[in-house]
Protein backbone atom coordinates (compact mmCIF):
# COMPACT_ATOMS: atom_id res chain seq x y z
CA UNK A 1 0.00 0.00 0.00
CA UNK A 2 1.41 3.42 -0.95
CA UNK A 3 1.27 6.64 1.04
CA UNK A 4 -1.93 7.54 -0.83
CA UNK A 5 -4.70 7.23 1.74
CA UNK A 6 -7.64 8.11 -0.49
CA UNK A 7 -10.54 5.74 -0.92
CA UNK A 8 -9.73 5.52 -4.61
CA UNK A 9 -6.23 4.24 -3.82
CA UNK A 10 -7.73 1.76 -1.35
CA UNK A 11 -10.14 0.48 -3.99
CA UNK A 12 -7.24 0.01 -6.38
CA UNK A 13 -5.34 -1.94 -3.73
CA UNK A 14 -8.39 -4.17 -3.25
CA UNK A 15 -8.64 -4.79 -6.98
CA UNK A 16 -5.02 -5.95 -7.01
CA UNK A 17 -5.26 -7.93 -3.77
CA UNK A 18 -4.23 -11.59 -4.31
CA UNK A 19 -6.23 -12.56 -1.21
CA UNK A 20 -9.47 -10.83 -2.24
CA UNK A 21 -11.25 -14.09 -3.11
CA UNK A 22 -10.91 -15.37 0.47
CA UNK A 23 -13.39 -12.76 1.71
CA UNK A 24 -16.25 -14.79 0.26
CA UNK A 25 -15.23 -17.72 2.46
CA UNK A 26 -16.45 -15.92 5.59
CA UNK A 27 -19.88 -15.05 6.91
CA UNK A 28 -20.30 -11.30 6.35
CA UNK A 29 -22.94 -8.62 6.88
CA UNK A 30 -22.19 -6.18 4.09
CA UNK A 31 -24.62 -3.55 5.42
CA UNK A 32 -23.58 -3.86 9.05
CA UNK A 33 -20.81 -2.17 11.03
CA UNK A 34 -17.22 -2.57 9.90
CA UNK A 35 -15.72 -5.35 12.01
CA UNK A 36 -12.24 -4.56 13.35
CA UNK A 37 -12.23 -6.92 16.32
CA UNK A 38 -10.86 -10.11 14.75
CA UNK A 39 -8.07 -10.12 17.33
CA UNK A 40 -10.75 -10.91 19.92
CA UNK A 41 -13.00 -13.22 17.90
CA UNK A 42 -12.51 -14.06 14.24
CA UNK A 43 -15.35 -14.21 11.74
CA UNK A 44 -16.98 -17.57 11.05
CA UNK A 45 -15.90 -19.30 7.83
CA UNK A 46 -18.79 -20.25 5.55
CA UNK A 47 -17.58 -23.87 5.64
CA UNK A 48 -17.88 -24.18 9.42
CA UNK A 49 -21.63 -24.73 9.70
CA UNK A 50 -21.62 -27.54 7.13
CA UNK A 51 -18.57 -29.17 8.73
CA UNK A 52 -20.21 -29.13 12.16
CA UNK A 53 -23.48 -30.44 10.74
CA UNK A 54 -21.61 -33.32 9.14
CA UNK A 55 -19.97 -34.27 12.45
CA UNK A 56 -23.29 -34.00 14.28
CA UNK A 57 -24.84 -36.31 11.70
CA UNK A 58 -21.87 -38.66 12.04
CA UNK A 59 -22.35 -38.71 15.80
CA UNK A 60 -26.00 -39.60 15.38
CA UNK A 61 -25.25 -42.24 12.80
CA UNK A 62 -21.98 -43.79 13.96
CA UNK A 63 -22.07 -43.23 17.73
CA UNK A 64 -18.98 -44.81 19.31
CA UNK A 65 -17.64 -45.96 15.94
CA UNK A 66 -16.86 -42.34 15.14
CA UNK A 67 -13.74 -42.51 17.27
CA UNK A 68 -12.24 -45.22 15.07
CA UNK A 69 -13.29 -43.40 11.90
CA UNK A 70 -11.17 -40.35 12.58
CA UNK A 71 -12.09 -38.58 15.80
CA UNK A 72 -9.20 -40.08 17.77
CA UNK A 73 -6.63 -38.54 15.45
CA UNK A 74 -8.08 -35.01 15.46
CA UNK A 75 -5.85 -33.33 18.11
CA UNK A 76 -2.69 -34.24 16.21
CA UNK A 77 -4.19 -33.95 12.72
CA UNK A 78 -5.52 -30.44 13.29
CA UNK A 79 -2.24 -29.58 15.02
CA UNK A 80 -0.38 -30.63 11.88
CA UNK A 81 -2.63 -28.31 9.87
CA UNK A 82 -1.80 -25.40 12.19
CA UNK A 83 1.93 -26.20 12.13
CA UNK A 84 2.71 -24.40 8.81
CA UNK A 85 1.30 -21.19 10.26
CA UNK A 86 4.02 -21.40 12.94
CA UNK A 87 6.85 -22.69 10.76
CA UNK A 88 6.59 -25.98 12.67
CA UNK A 89 6.82 -29.58 11.49
CA UNK A 90 4.29 -32.42 11.74
CA UNK A 91 4.16 -33.87 15.24
CA UNK A 92 5.14 -30.61 16.93
CA UNK A 93 1.67 -29.09 17.44
CA UNK A 94 -1.43 -30.53 19.11
CA UNK A 95 -4.83 -28.97 19.75
CA UNK A 96 -6.47 -29.42 23.14
CA UNK A 97 -7.79 -27.71 26.25
CA UNK A 98 -7.57 -23.92 26.66
CA UNK A 99 -4.65 -21.53 26.30
CA UNK A 100 -4.50 -21.24 30.09
CA UNK A 101 -4.28 -25.00 30.64
CA UNK A 102 -1.70 -25.40 27.89
CA UNK A 103 0.33 -22.55 29.33
CA UNK A 104 0.34 -24.29 32.70
CA UNK A 105 1.33 -27.64 31.20
CA UNK A 106 4.22 -26.17 29.21
CA UNK A 107 5.46 -23.92 32.03
CA UNK A 108 5.58 -26.70 34.60
CA UNK A 109 7.21 -29.13 32.16
CA UNK A 110 9.90 -26.55 31.41
CA UNK A 111 10.56 -25.87 35.09
CA UNK A 112 10.68 -29.59 35.90
CA UNK A 113 13.40 -29.97 33.26
CA UNK A 114 15.62 -27.59 35.27
CA UNK A 115 14.76 -28.20 38.95
CA UNK A 116 17.77 -26.29 40.29
CA UNK A 117 16.64 -23.03 38.67
CA UNK A 118 14.30 -21.08 40.92
CA UNK A 119 13.29 -18.03 38.86
CA UNK A 120 10.59 -17.36 36.27
CA UNK A 121 10.87 -14.18 34.18
CA UNK A 122 7.76 -12.53 32.71
CA UNK A 123 6.48 -9.10 31.65
CA UNK A 124 4.54 -7.21 34.30
CA UNK A 125 1.82 -5.86 32.03
CA UNK A 126 1.34 -8.94 29.86
CA UNK A 127 -2.07 -10.49 29.29
CA UNK A 128 -3.40 -11.26 32.80
CA UNK A 129 -3.75 -15.02 32.33
CA UNK A 130 0.01 -15.36 31.92
CA UNK A 131 0.59 -13.56 35.20
CA UNK A 132 -2.07 -15.52 37.05
CA UNK A 133 -0.75 -18.91 35.91
CA UNK A 134 2.86 -18.01 36.67
CA UNK A 135 1.94 -16.53 40.06
CA UNK A 136 0.18 -19.76 40.95
CA UNK A 137 3.11 -21.91 39.88
CA UNK A 138 5.60 -19.71 41.75
CA UNK A 139 3.49 -19.75 44.91
CA UNK A 140 3.02 -23.52 44.83
CA UNK A 141 6.74 -24.20 44.30
CA UNK A 142 8.34 -21.41 46.28
CA UNK A 143 9.85 -19.84 43.15
CA UNK A 144 10.66 -16.22 42.38
CA UNK A 145 8.55 -14.55 39.70
CA UNK A 146 10.81 -11.80 38.34
CA UNK A 147 8.85 -9.20 36.40
CA UNK A 148 10.18 -6.81 33.76
CA UNK A 149 8.49 -3.70 32.41
CA UNK A 150 7.71 -3.06 28.76
CA UNK A 151 7.30 0.29 27.08
CA UNK A 152 3.57 0.86 26.70
CA UNK A 153 3.86 1.70 23.00
CA UNK A 154 7.03 -0.02 21.79
CA UNK A 155 6.72 -3.26 23.75
CA UNK A 156 9.43 -5.18 25.57
CA UNK A 157 13.04 -4.27 24.86
CA UNK A 158 15.49 -7.15 24.60
CA UNK A 159 18.00 -5.07 26.57
CA UNK A 160 15.54 -4.74 29.47
CA UNK A 161 14.86 -8.47 29.37
CA UNK A 162 18.55 -9.38 29.39
CA UNK A 163 19.05 -7.46 32.63
CA UNK A 164 16.59 -9.83 34.32
CA UNK A 165 18.02 -13.04 32.86
CA UNK A 166 20.67 -15.06 34.65
CA UNK A 167 21.74 -18.62 35.32
CA UNK A 168 19.07 -18.85 38.04
CA UNK A 169 16.26 -18.51 35.46
CA UNK A 170 14.53 -21.69 34.38
CA UNK A 171 11.70 -20.21 32.34
CA UNK A 172 11.00 -16.98 30.48
CA UNK A 173 7.34 -16.57 29.49
CA UNK A 174 6.31 -13.76 27.12
CA UNK A 175 3.80 -12.87 24.39
CA UNK A 176 4.74 -12.79 20.71
CA UNK A 177 2.56 -9.72 20.18
CA UNK A 178 1.64 -7.26 22.94
CA UNK A 179 -2.12 -7.54 23.41
CA UNK A 180 -2.35 -3.82 24.12
CA UNK A 181 -0.14 -2.00 21.61
CA UNK A 182 0.30 -4.75 19.03
CA UNK A 183 4.09 -4.48 19.38
CA UNK A 184 5.97 -7.53 18.08
CA UNK A 185 8.56 -9.24 20.21
CA UNK A 186 11.95 -9.75 18.56
CA UNK A 187 11.65 -13.52 18.79
CA UNK A 188 15.13 -14.41 17.56
CA UNK A 189 16.84 -11.91 19.87
CA UNK A 190 14.77 -12.94 22.90
CA UNK A 191 15.29 -16.65 22.23
CA UNK A 192 19.04 -16.09 21.87
CA UNK A 193 19.15 -14.18 25.16
CA UNK A 194 17.34 -17.02 26.93
CA UNK A 195 19.59 -19.60 25.33
CA UNK A 196 22.72 -17.80 26.54
CA UNK A 197 21.68 -18.31 30.16
CA UNK A 198 20.17 -21.76 29.64
CA UNK A 199 16.54 -20.73 30.22
CA UNK A 200 13.64 -22.10 28.19
CA UNK A 201 11.42 -19.60 26.34
CA UNK A 202 7.65 -20.15 26.44
CA UNK A 203 5.67 -17.96 24.09
CA UNK A 204 2.00 -17.03 24.04
CA UNK A 205 1.30 -16.47 20.34
CA UNK A 206 -2.44 -15.91 20.62
CA UNK A 207 -2.21 -12.43 19.10
CA UNK A 208 0.27 -13.47 16.43
CA UNK A 209 -0.65 -16.85 14.95
CA UNK A 210 -2.68 -16.40 11.78
CA UNK A 211 -1.96 -12.67 11.49
CA UNK A 212 1.82 -12.57 11.05
CA UNK A 213 4.34 -15.09 9.81
CA UNK A 214 5.91 -16.92 12.74
CA UNK A 215 8.95 -19.16 12.33
CA UNK A 216 9.13 -20.59 15.81
CA UNK A 217 11.84 -23.18 15.04
CA UNK A 218 13.90 -20.67 13.08
CA UNK A 219 13.72 -18.14 15.91
CA UNK A 220 14.69 -20.79 18.47
CA UNK A 221 11.47 -20.65 20.49
CA UNK A 222 11.33 -23.60 22.90
CA UNK A 223 7.59 -23.80 23.63
CA UNK A 224 4.50 -21.94 22.50
CA UNK A 225 0.76 -21.87 23.11
CA UNK A 226 -2.12 -19.99 21.57
CA UNK A 227 -5.87 -19.77 21.18
CA UNK A 228 -7.77 -20.65 18.02
CA UNK A 229 -10.69 -18.22 18.19
CA UNK A 230 -8.90 -15.05 17.10
CA UNK A 231 -7.07 -15.08 13.78
CA UNK A 232 -7.55 -18.87 13.39
CA UNK A 233 -11.34 -18.37 13.24
CA UNK A 234 -12.18 -21.46 15.29
CA UNK A 235 -15.17 -19.91 17.05
CA UNK A 236 -15.94 -18.92 20.65
CA UNK A 237 -14.36 -21.32 23.14
CA UNK A 238 -12.62 -23.37 20.48
CA UNK A 239 -9.72 -25.49 21.80
CA UNK A 240 -6.23 -24.05 21.97
CA UNK A 241 -2.96 -25.33 20.54
CA UNK A 242 0.51 -25.93 21.93
CA UNK A 243 3.90 -26.30 20.24
CA UNK A 244 6.70 -28.52 21.48
CA UNK A 245 9.60 -28.86 18.99
CA UNK A 246 11.11 -32.22 18.18
CA UNK A 247 14.47 -31.18 19.66
CA UNK A 248 13.16 -31.05 23.26
CA UNK A 249 10.12 -33.37 23.25
CA UNK A 250 11.95 -36.22 24.96
CA UNK A 251 13.26 -33.90 27.70
CA UNK A 252 9.84 -32.80 28.84
CA UNK A 253 7.06 -34.51 30.76
CA UNK A 254 3.74 -32.76 31.12
CA UNK A 255 2.45 -32.21 34.67
CA UNK A 256 -0.96 -33.68 33.83
CA UNK A 257 -0.56 -37.37 33.04
CA UNK A 258 -3.71 -38.06 31.07
CA UNK A 259 -4.98 -41.10 29.24
CA UNK A 260 -4.80 -39.31 25.89
CA UNK A 261 -1.15 -38.49 26.45
CA UNK A 262 -0.08 -42.08 27.07
CA UNK A 263 1.66 -44.30 24.59
CA UNK A 264 -0.80 -46.94 23.28
CA UNK A 265 -3.69 -45.50 25.27
CA UNK A 266 -5.95 -48.49 24.65
CA UNK A 267 -3.48 -50.88 26.27
CA UNK A 268 -5.07 -49.69 29.54
CA UNK A 269 -1.83 -50.19 31.44
CA UNK A 270 -1.78 -48.91 35.03
CA UNK A 271 1.49 -46.96 34.73
CA UNK A 272 1.97 -43.80 32.72
CA UNK A 273 4.29 -43.99 29.71
CA UNK A 274 4.34 -40.72 27.73
CA UNK A 275 3.42 -40.87 24.07
CA UNK A 276 6.05 -39.78 21.57
CA UNK A 277 6.03 -36.25 20.24
CA UNK A 278 3.83 -33.39 21.34
CA UNK A 279 0.97 -35.87 21.79
CA UNK A 280 2.22 -36.50 25.34
CA UNK A 281 0.83 -33.09 26.27
CA UNK A 282 -2.74 -34.21 25.60
CA UNK A 283 -4.74 -34.98 28.71
CA UNK A 284 -8.47 -35.64 28.37
CA UNK A 285 -10.90 -36.58 25.64
CA UNK A 286 -10.71 -34.56 22.45
CA UNK A 287 -13.40 -31.91 21.83
CA UNK A 288 -14.52 -33.22 18.44
CA UNK A 289 -16.94 -30.42 17.56
CA UNK A 290 -14.47 -27.75 18.60
CA UNK A 291 -11.65 -29.38 16.66
CA UNK A 292 -13.86 -29.58 13.59
CA UNK A 293 -14.54 -25.84 13.79
CA UNK A 294 -10.82 -25.10 14.20
CA UNK A 295 -10.05 -27.18 11.12
CA UNK A 296 -12.51 -25.09 9.08
CA UNK A 297 -11.04 -21.89 10.45
CA UNK A 298 -7.45 -22.82 9.67
CA UNK A 299 -8.05 -24.10 6.13
CA UNK A 300 -8.27 -20.66 4.44
CA UNK A 301 -5.11 -19.51 6.23
CA UNK A 302 -3.17 -22.52 5.02
CA UNK A 303 -4.48 -22.04 1.48
CA UNK A 304 -3.52 -18.35 1.46
CA UNK A 305 -0.08 -18.86 3.03
CA UNK A 306 1.36 -16.81 5.86
CA UNK A 307 3.74 -14.80 3.65
CA UNK A 308 0.82 -13.36 1.68
CA UNK A 309 -1.24 -12.88 4.84
CA UNK A 310 1.54 -11.00 6.62
CA UNK A 311 2.12 -8.80 3.55
CA UNK A 312 -1.53 -7.75 3.48
CA UNK A 313 -1.71 -7.41 7.26
CA UNK A 314 1.22 -5.03 7.16
CA UNK A 315 -0.41 -3.02 4.38
CA UNK A 316 -3.75 -2.78 6.16
CA UNK A 317 -2.18 -1.74 9.46
CA UNK A 318 0.09 0.79 7.72
CA UNK A 319 -2.89 2.38 5.99
CA UNK A 320 -4.76 2.43 9.27
CA UNK A 321 -1.82 4.11 11.06
CA UNK A 322 -1.53 6.77 8.36
CA UNK A 323 -5.26 7.51 8.55
CA UNK A 324 -5.17 7.70 12.34
CA UNK A 325 -2.50 10.37 12.09
CA UNK A 326 -4.39 12.27 9.39
CA UNK A 327 -8.00 11.98 10.53
CA UNK A 328 -8.12 11.01 14.20
CA UNK A 329 -5.12 12.78 15.74
CA UNK A 330 -6.70 16.22 15.19
CA UNK A 331 -9.71 14.91 17.16
CA UNK A 332 -7.69 13.99 20.23
CA UNK A 333 -6.56 10.44 19.36
CA UNK A 334 -2.95 9.28 19.39
CA UNK A 335 -1.21 6.29 17.85
CA UNK A 336 -0.28 3.89 20.66
CA UNK A 337 1.49 1.23 18.55
CA UNK A 338 5.10 1.21 17.31
CA UNK A 339 5.85 3.77 14.62
CA UNK A 340 8.07 1.24 12.82
CA UNK A 341 5.79 -0.96 10.63
CA UNK A 342 8.10 -3.96 11.05
CA UNK A 343 7.51 -3.85 14.81
CA UNK A 344 3.72 -4.12 14.55
CA UNK A 345 1.58 -7.22 14.72
CA UNK A 346 -1.94 -7.60 13.37
CA UNK A 347 -3.69 -4.81 15.26
CA UNK A 348 -3.21 -1.12 15.88
CA UNK A 349 -3.78 0.66 19.18
CA UNK A 350 -5.12 4.18 19.42
CA UNK A 351 -5.32 6.09 22.69
CA UNK A 352 -8.07 8.56 23.53
CA UNK A 353 -9.24 9.86 26.91
CA UNK A 354 -12.79 8.65 26.16
CA UNK A 355 -11.78 5.37 24.52
CA UNK A 356 -14.40 3.25 26.29
CA UNK A 357 -17.24 5.60 25.35
CA UNK A 358 -15.94 5.91 21.78
CA UNK A 359 -15.94 2.13 21.29
CA UNK A 360 -19.41 1.84 22.77
CA UNK A 361 -20.79 4.70 20.65
CA UNK A 362 -19.25 3.33 17.45
CA UNK A 363 -20.78 -0.10 18.05
CA UNK A 364 -24.15 1.15 19.29
CA UNK A 365 -24.46 3.39 16.22
CA UNK A 366 -23.78 0.44 13.90
CA UNK A 367 -20.62 2.05 12.56
CA UNK A 368 -17.53 0.14 13.69
CA UNK A 369 -16.90 -2.78 16.03
CA UNK A 370 -13.59 -2.07 17.77
CA UNK A 371 -12.21 -3.14 21.12
CA UNK A 372 -11.50 -1.19 24.30
CA UNK A 373 -8.65 -1.96 26.68
CA UNK A 374 -8.02 -0.08 29.91
CA UNK A 375 -7.20 2.61 30.54
CA UNK A 376 -7.57 4.46 27.23
CA UNK A 377 -6.90 2.15 24.25
CA UNK A 378 -9.00 1.46 21.18
CA UNK A 379 -7.72 -1.66 19.44
CA UNK A 380 -8.35 -1.93 15.69
CA UNK A 381 -7.66 -5.24 13.92
CA UNK A 382 -8.09 -5.42 10.15
CA UNK A 383 -7.85 -9.13 9.25
CA UNK A 384 -6.16 -9.97 5.96
CA UNK A 385 -8.58 -12.62 4.71
CA UNK A 386 -11.77 -10.63 5.11
CA UNK A 387 -10.96 -6.93 5.64
CA UNK A 388 -10.61 -4.73 2.55
CA UNK A 389 -8.51 -1.59 2.24
CA UNK A 390 -11.69 0.41 1.62
CA UNK A 391 -13.04 -0.97 4.90
CA UNK A 392 -10.10 0.63 6.68
CA UNK A 393 -10.73 4.00 5.04
CA UNK A 394 -14.45 3.84 5.78
CA UNK A 395 -13.87 2.72 9.37
CA UNK A 396 -11.60 5.69 10.09
CA UNK A 397 -14.18 8.05 8.54
CA UNK A 398 -16.84 6.59 10.82
CA UNK A 399 -14.60 6.73 13.89
CA UNK A 400 -13.83 10.36 13.07
CA UNK A 401 -17.54 11.10 13.19
CA UNK A 402 -17.73 9.45 16.61
CA UNK A 403 -14.68 11.27 17.96
CA UNK A 404 -16.07 14.58 16.74
CA UNK A 405 -18.95 14.06 19.13
CA UNK A 406 -16.54 14.07 22.06
CA UNK A 407 -14.99 17.39 21.08
CA UNK A 408 -16.33 20.59 22.68
CA UNK A 409 -19.67 21.31 21.08
CA UNK A 410 -19.64 17.97 19.27
CA UNK A 411 -22.71 16.05 18.26
CA UNK A 412 -23.43 12.35 18.68
CA UNK A 413 -22.66 10.17 15.62
CA UNK A 414 -25.43 9.19 13.23
CA UNK A 415 -25.83 5.42 12.85
CA UNK A 416 -26.29 3.37 9.73
CA UNK A 417 -29.75 3.40 8.22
Amino acid sequence: MTADTTREAAAAADAADPLAAFRSQFVLEETGPIYLDGNSLGRMPTATAAALSAVVAEWGRELIAGWDRGWLALPGAVGDEIAPLLGASPGEVVVSDSTTVNLYKCAVAALDAAPDRRVIVAERGDFPTLGYVLQGIAAARGLELRLVDADRREGLSTDVLEEALGDDVGLCCLSAVDYRSGARLDLAAVAAACRRVGALLLLDASHGAGAIALDLPGAGVDLAVGCSYKYLNGGPGSPAWLYVPNRIQDRLRPPIWGWWGRRDMFAMEPDYDPAPGATRFLAGTAAVLGLTAVRSGVAPLVAAGMAAIEAKTRGLVALLAALVDQRLAPLGARLASPADPTRRGGHLAVSHPHAAAVCAAAADSGLVVADFRRPDLIRLAPVALYTRFVDVVDAVDRLASVLAGFAPGGRAPVGLS
